[in-house]
């Protein structure tokens, strides 16, 4: 009778937990925090309008449950309804070998790192704890057979390559991910290796028939972005200005001297000084969105290697470090200058404690990065089995997805680590749960 109850109580209170924790967190960010990336996919959405700049695949994933609670409380819904399934899912498959340990996974869903952004409207958190849920999933079944198993791998699939829909960067990190999902009782990096360009290939093509045959996205080269980022960079570093195009001495010295910064692209585009260096590529020039850029970018990176290196590394020292990153959003849309939430006092206090936390390791890019790969490490003896295999799956996918910002980062934002928070922390776990289970 105990051996049955004690599973039992285990369930329910893992429950209650997050059952709890969904209250919680819908009572502190109801009905989501709005930001610049929420409001124009919004207004996409109600024009019926598809571009590639913004995911189209969040825009019809909102189309979809707007009707729930029209604006941000469906998308905010959505969002927290997944992340504490995620959580839940996890949880009670720990329990299975460890009660304390499993017990802890909700505990660790309301810690600062992780809870201070899961009520902020933005893609990366959706992206986060999509492919957070559907790695639990498919831990969940591990040792199950087939006909139970097969049916959940495509449930995870299906989040993976929406994971993929909402960030395309994140192709270099989906195959490794994907292994895992295929092969959730122990990981496999032969079969891993094999996997990966395939898996990449096929996930990039989804994206290509998604975005522009299915849905019909017009074309607003992002990847542009990237370029006249880089460009700024190498101009800074290597003092000439590389930018296609005629430019006034003073124009120059501000691009070579005066306008980069490691932090951001959007210096180039919604910044004074150097407001005029986006107006001359899109206005003047019209070399934005065109072939010159790319051939500009691609000559610029040939003539000055090591100007572009300096560039690539300041800016992911930046990002996996640098203090003046943000953290949690809270400008007003119509008053930068005002606090958007300032009549809640639930998110006053909660940005309180993520001022507090801001200086410190905890909301860092390269803290997470280093505990992923720590993650990797101690789980890697035990990749034979399910909490090995889990462990390897997230955390070797979340280090790949951090390391491609040094090729296409264009901004230092914490919210772009969240998937590596989220692998990070119920990583963890799982290399615990497997070595508490090994001794």
């Amino acid at each position: 009778m105990r051996a049955w109850t004690e599973p039992v109580r285990t369930a329910l209170l893992i429950a209650a937990m997050t059952a709890a924790g969904l209250a919680l967190t819908l009572y502190v960010f109801y009905p989501g925090v709005t930001t610049f990336d929420a409001l124009y996919l919004y207004k996409d959405m109600t024009k019926g309008f598809f571009g590639d700049w913004q995911s189209p695949a969040m825009i019809v994933l909102w189309s979809l449950v707007d009707p729930i609670a029209p604006g941000t409380a469906s998308i905010l819904i959505l969002t927290v309804a997944l992340y504490w399934s995620a959580f839940a899912v996890i949880a009670l498959t720990i329990a299975q070998r460890s009660f304390w340990l499993a017990v802890l996974v909700p505990v660790l869903a309301l810690s600062p790192p992780t809870f201070i952004l899961v009520g902020i409207i933005w893609r990366d958190i959706l992206f986060g704890v999509a492919w957070l849920l559907a790695a639990g999933l498919v831990y969940s079944v591990a040792d199950c057979r087939r006909p139970v198993r097969i049916p959940v791998q495509f449930i995870a699939f299906a989040l993976l390559a929406f994971g993929v829909l909402l960030r395309p960067n994140a192709l270099a990190a989906a195959p490794l991910l994907s292994a895992y999902v295929l092969w959730p009782a122990r990981f496999a990096w032969r079969r891993a290796a094999l996997l990966y360009v395939p898996a990449a290939l096929g996930l990039f093509g989804l994206v290509q028939v998604v975005y522009y045959d299915v849905l019909g996205a017009a074309r607003q080269h992002p990847l542009h972005s990237i370029m006249v980022f880089d460009l700024g960079g190498i101009s800074h570093f290597s003092k000439q200005n590389v930018f296609p195009g005629a430019w006034t001495a003073d124009e120059s010295r501000l691009i070579t001297d005066g306008c980069y910064k490691p932090l951001a692209w959007d210096i180039y585009w919604t910044q004074q000084p150097c407001l005029f260096v986006m107006e001359h590529l899109e206005k003047r020039d019209k070399f934005f969105a065109a072939p010159a850029l790319t051939e500009a970018w691609q000559r610029a990176i040939v003539s000055h290697p090591v100007a572009y290196l300096m560039h690539r590394a300041d800016f992911m020292w930046t990002f996996l470090f640098g203090s003046e990153n943000m953290t949690m959003w809270t400008r007003d849309l119509d008053d930068p200058s005002a606090i958007i939430f300032a009549d809640n006092p639930r998110l006053m206090a909660l940005k309180t404690l993520n001022d507090a936390l801001k200086p410190t390791p905890l909301l860092r890019p390269g803290t997470w990065l280093m505990i992923d790969a720590a993650v990797c490490l101690l789980a890697w003896r035990r990749r034979d089995t399910p909490p090995g295999a889990f462990a390897l799956g997230i955390g070797g996918s979340a280090v790949l997805y951090l390391l491609t910002f040094f090729a296409v980062g264009v901004a230092t934002d914490y919210r772009y680590a969240y998937w590596a928070v989220l692998a990070g922390l119920t990583g963890a776990v799982a290399v615990a749960v497997e070595r508490r289970t090994a001794t």
